[in-house]
């Protein structure tokens, strides 16, 4: 199963190719934001983004976000692997 999963750029790097630490469900993960970077790095910080593989795939609105992690928080009901994916081992 792919998934991406929304996380919350809490901080940046000095250029797009820096790992950026984004917050998804509490777990602090380095992401690389140099596909949806558009200049100033700064910027980022406080953006959701769509979380794939250790790459932000798109940027989204904090709704859209919201919405994805409740959907896939009510998968995990069913499936427990998806908790892995939101929450890494914890």
């Amino acid at each position: 199963m792919c998934l991406g999963i929304p996380g919350k750029v809490i901080t940046v790097g000095k250029t797009p190719m820096d790992n950026a630490q984004v917050d998804v469900c509490g777990v602090k993960r380095d992401v690389n934001i140099a596909l949806v970077c558009e200049g100033d790095t700064e910027s980022m910080v406080g953006k959701w983004v769509l979380v794939h593989v250790g790459f932000a795939m798109s940027i989204l609105d904090e709704e859209e976000a919201r919405d994805t992690l409740e959907a896939l928080m009510a998968m995990e009901e069913v499936e427990e692997d998806v908790g892995y994916f939101l929450r890494g081992n914890a």
